[in-house]
């Protein structure tokens, strides 16, 4: 006779950390005033800088928006719903694709001497490759956050080309996404779980 495991065990990850970064991880509105520091930043990049990009590009490009004066910036670019809860959060990260990332391919492609010279002509097609592999960092990069113990309020209601301008003059950047992080606040950090999909819904076999 065949037993069927339960799709838990069929998992190499820890039950616990099963829960830890998707089942119990929420999207948080409100933290506690603990501060986030930089070497919990720094571990978090530490593990999701493994993550997977086309051609090991790395597009994604990290502001971590720690003065007043560049919180409250930050703040008039977002949506109503959005600036109480950034403007309270312990860290807010802005997450962003870096469109000039060819630049870097000498480095992070080293065994393919033409990469950076595939990308030089058409820079509208390197916009598109740097924002879909920088979006892929962006959901590993929530992953870390919840690893690290801590909730992400990840947000896209806010004026991207707004904050473009603001937090990257350069013209080599495409705001993402603006995510809060901190730990969660004991009471009102979470809005009641939505139902998601199940199985037989997203998944076909051809």
């Amino acid at each position: 006779m065949t037993t069927t495991l339960e799709p838990t065990a069929q998992l190499q990850l820890d039950p616990a950390a099963q829960d830890l970064l998707f089942r119990e991880a929420r999207t948080a509105n409100k933290f506690t005033e603990e501060p986030v520091t930089d070497e919990q930043v720094r571990a978090i990049y530490e593990l999701v800088k493994f993550a997977p990009t086309s051609m090991n590009q790395q597009p994604l490009r990290v502001v971590l928006v720690r003065t007043d004066q560049a919180r409250a910036r930050l703040v008039e670019h977002l949506s109503d719903g959005n600036k109480a809860k950034t403007a309270a959060a312990p860290l807010v990260a802005i997450l962003a694709a870096d469109v000039n990332f060819h630049e870097e391919l000498p480095k992070v492609f080293p065994h393919f001497p033409g990469a950076k010279t595939m990308f030089e002509a058409d820079a509208a097609a390197r916009e598109q490759v740097a924002r879909f592999n920088a979006l892929l960092q962006v959901g590993y990069f929530i992953l870390g956050v919840r690893a690290a113990g801590l909730a992400a309020g990840p947000m896209t209601g806010f004026d991207a080309a707004a904050i473009d301008r603001d937090f990257f003059p350069d013209g080599e950047h495409r705001t993402l996404a603006v995510v809060n992080i901190g730990r969660p606040a004991t009471e009102g950090a979470w809005f009641d779980r939505l139902p998601r999909l199940d199985f037989d819904e997203v998944v076909t076999t051809v």
